[in-house]
């Protein structure tokens, strides 16, 4: 069965960078699509960004549009979601989910998606 584990959270200033890890126990290329999730304390969980499976393009949640690049080392089994300029509204904890879907776009429902990793924290704050 396939495992995911994230890696790489932390705390940071607003302003700050941080970059987060997801590392699948199998090939993910053409196999399965890789999302990033968090959630906040008292709030659900929601979908940041996701990675196609086949060409390797990204969707993202609007308020990190612009801020947070996801990108996937093919070779590493990993993506990583680069994270700048945070804001205390990105605290939460950060999730990498991966999903063997027929369709061709990435998905950001939770629901979807099957096999989770445990899960990172990322704070934000002075």
């Amino acid at each position: 069965q396939l495992r995911v584990v994230e890696s790489g959270g932390g705390l940071v200033h607003p302003g700050g960078s941080l970059t987060l890890s997801c590392t699948a126990s199998e090939v993910i290329v053409d196999n399965y699509e890789i999302g990033w999730f968090r959630q906040a304390p008292g709030k659900e969980r929601e979908g940041v960004s996701c990675i196609n499976r086949f060409n390797g393009n990204a969707y993202y949640l609007r308020s990190v549009r612009g801020r947070f690049i996801n990108s996937r080392d093919a070779a590493k089994n990993t993506v990583y979601l680069q994270m700048i300029n945070l804001t205390p509204e990105d605290t939460a904890i950060y999730y990498c989910a991966a999903a063997r879907r027929p369709e061709a776009d990435c998905s950001s429902a939770v629901e979807d998606y099957n096999y989770w990793g445990q899960g990172t924290q990322v704070t934000v704050s002075s």
